[in-house]
This record gives C-alpha cells, sequence and structure tokens, in this order.
C-alpha cells in the first residue's frame, strides 16, 4: 500500500513539473505574436523566479504547520490555472502570469516533497524515497515540452492538443492526492522565515550550481529563437526534454562519487555541452543541439546538482536547511538574472555575439569556481573515506 501511495505522490509530482515547460517551444511564436523581442520573452520566462523566491525564503516552514498534502494540492492547482490561463489566452502576457503561478507551485512542491515521499517509504533506506523525487521530476520538467513538440510539429497552434491532455491528466492526478495520506507530523509554533546561509565550503557549490542552471534557462528560454532562424523551432521541446530529463541517466553516477569529484566532473562538461549547443543552434545544425543538451543535462541534473546539494548538506553541520536554501537561491539566481541579460543582449547585438559572450561568462565562471574547489581537497579525501567505509 505504502508504495501505490508513493507512486500516486510521484504521479502528481511529475505532473506539477510538467506543467513549468510545457509552453516552452510555443515562447517564440508568443512572442511573434506580440511583437515583442529575446528580451521580452526572457522577462516573461523568469516570472517562474518570481514566484519561487518568496515562497523558498519566508514560507520554508509553511509544511510544518498545515501539513504535506495541502501544499501538494495547491500546487496542482495553480499549475491547472497557469495551463488554463495560456490556452484561453496565449500571450506573453499570460505568460508570464502563468510562470509566475506555476514558480508558487514547484516553490511549495520543493518544500515538502523529500518529507513527504520519506514518510511514505517509513522504514526503508531514505535514498530511495529521494530518488523517486529526483526521478519524478527531472522527467516532468522535460516532457510537458516534449508533449508539445510533437503536437506542433505535425500540426503547429498556439494551443496544441498537449495543453487539454495536460489538464486532465493534473486533474487525476489532483484527485489522486486528495485522498492520499499524510501522517507527517505537524508542528503549530514551526518558524516560517529561514534565511539562507553559506558555512565555509557552501558557497563554491553555489556558485556551481549557479552556473549550470544558467544554462538550462538559456536552452529553455533564448535557443527557441536561435532555432526558429532555421526553421526548427516545433524541436525545442525536445532540447528542453534533453537539458531537464536526461540528467537522470547520469545520476546513479553521481551518487557514488565524492560530491567535490562530481562537481569537478560537471564543471568540466558545462563549457564543452554549451559550446556544441551553441555552435549547433547557429548553424542550423540539430543534432549538435540535440546531444549538447543531453551532455549538459548530464552536469546541470547529475554532477553539479546532487555533487553540489549533496556536499553542502556534508558541511553544513547543524545549519542543513538554511544551507539548502543558500543552494537553491544562487541556483534560482542563475536561472533567471544571465537569461534575461542574454536575451537583453540578442535584441541589441544579434544572436551570435549575445551566445558567445554568454559562453565566455560561462567558461570564466567555471575556471574561478573549480579553483575555488581546489581548496577542498581535503573534503575530498574525507568523502572519498566515506563513500569507501559505506560501500565496506
Amino acid at each position: 500500500m505504502d508504495k501505490i501511495n508513493a507512486m500516486r505522490l510521484a504521479f502528481a509530482l511529475c505532473m506539477i513539473t510538467t506543467a513549468v515547460n510545457l509552453q516552452a517551444p510555443l515562447y517564440e511564436a508568443f512572442a511573434a505574436r506580440d511583437g515583442a523581442g529575446v528580451g521580452a520573452t526572457t522577462v516573461a520566462f523568469s516570472c517562474y523566479v518570481v514566484g519561487i523566491m518568496p515562497v523558498l525564503l519566508l514560507l520554508n516552514g509553511l509544511s510544518e504547520r498545515v501539513g504535506c498534502r495541502p501544499l501538494i494540492v495547491v500546487a496542482l492547482l495553480l499549475c491547472l490555472a497557469a495551463t488554463a490561463l495560456t490556452l484561453i489566452e496565449p500571450s506573453l502576457v499570460a505568460l508570464a502570469i502563468a510562470r509566475f503561478l506555476m514558480g508558487i507551485g514547484t516553490a511549495l512542491t520543493s518544500a515538502v516533497a523529500p518529507a513527504y515521499m520519506l514518510d511514505l517509504f517509513k522504514g526503508e533506506d531514505s535514498r530511495r524515497p529521494a530518488n523517486w523525487v529526483t526521478a519524478s521530476t527531472s522527467l516532468g520538467f522535460g516532457l510537458g515540452a516534449a508533449l508539445t513538440s510533437l503536437f506542433i510539429l505535425h500540426s503547429p497552434s498556439l494551443t496544441p492538443p498537449s495543453f487539454w491532455i495536460y489538464l486532465g491528466a493534473g486533474s487525476l492526478a489532483l484527485l489522486l492526492v486528495i485522498t492520499l495520506q499524510d501522517d507527517v507530523p505537524r508542528q503549530s509554533k514551526a518558524d516560517m522565515l529561514r534565511l539562507p546561509m553559506y558555512p565555509p565550503g557552501v558557497f563554491a557549490y553555489g556558485l556551481s550550481i549557479l552556473l549550470a542552471w544558467a544554462t538550462v534557462g538559456l536552452v529553455i528560454a533564448i535557443l527557441p529563437s536561435a532555432l526558429a532562424r532555421h526553421g526548427l523551432s516545433g524541436w525545442t521541446g525536445f532540447t528542453t526534454f534533453g537539458i531537464c530529463s536526461c540528467g537522470i541517466l547520469f545520476q546513479p553516477l553521481a551518487r557514488k562519487l565524492p560530491p567535490l569529484v562530481s562537481t569537478r566532473i560537471g564543471l568540466v562538461i558545462l563549457p564543452v555541452s554549451y559550446a556544441l549547443i551553441a555552435w549547433g543552434a547557429l548553424q542550423g545544425v540539430l543534432g549538435a543541439v540535440l546531444v549538447g543538451t543531453i551532455a549538459a543535462s548530464s552536469a546541470c541534473y547529475g554532477f553539479v546538482y546532487l555533487g553540489g546539494l549533496s556536499g553542502v548538506l556534508e558541511v553544513a553541520g547543524e545549519h542543513k536547511a538554511r544551507a539548502s536554501a543558500g543552494f537553491f537561491l544562487m541556483a534560482y539566481s542563475g536561472f533567471s538574472i544571465p537569461v534575461i541579460t542574454t536575451g537583453a543582449l540578442i535584441d541589441a547585438l544579434g544572436h551570435s555575439l549575445a551566445l558567445a559572450l554568454f559562453g565566455m561568462a560561462l567558461l570564466a565562471g567555471v575556471i574561478v569556481v573549480s579553483w575555488i574547489l581546489k581548496g577542498g581537497k581535503q573534503h575530498d579525501q574525507y568523502a572519498t573515506r566515506a563513500v569507501t567505509d559505506k560501500a565496506e
């Protein structure tokens, strides 16, 4: 019965994250309809982070007061409302509002999903529920975009059938969650405000995920306009799927490595994969773009993501919750600020120069962060011993 309940929750988590990028292949079409440029598109895209930040910083303790199930239900309702809005009014303004609502929903989900899944897997290895959460959410982030691309490749539309399919599947997830058990302990006086902090050793991991998720944001928000110049805009859902969901394939390997080693491997992969993505997008070579997004995903949702978060939890001591909040604060900062800046540069300088400048900034950032992480050799040796002892 516990496994069935876990599957119900996993399906709900997948549906929440599926909504987030459901409209991604249509960003360029929305902008063309409204006569807007890439800069306006990236602003609408980044409204997602505007929804996430207040919840992440100010309402982190909400689940301890009201429980987990109500927050999952609210997240699903917000995602259903956001999807319905873009179905009724397919425009950049509606997209911005929808992204804001979905940001709130994602933040609510992030705050409760691990604890909720852990409670459903009572008495089992804590890594198993964590795997269910990461797998279901990573799959969802790319699934919606891929589904929309399938439909618009067949029949271009601002309101493809994937929106209606999502409304049906999301409603089913809502029905399954409403009756789901919720035995997570509640604390009526739990602190709501948990400001982030950066204990020694945490900041470099935060910088790593900032660089990784900046690359993800660029692929989702900006790549469609570059591919559209070569008549390939219908494929952008598959590039989103590649960079968001294919990281699942690399998570088992990332878990076996010490956090520092995993993060450094991801940082090596990141600029190389970005160069392949950018070259393919500018030249109209779809195969290079798809291979590049899969390679980037190995870092963004594999080596850097899991390695960085594990490293934060290892060095944070008694401040794990606040250090994790600091890690995700930098992650979502990377998901928005560099993307908006690059979008503005594209409007002013064109795709080639703007993407080249982003690549140079990414490479410089990787070099600096790698140099900072070199100071963590002692931590690396400790982590290696910990992994070896665990294996024995």
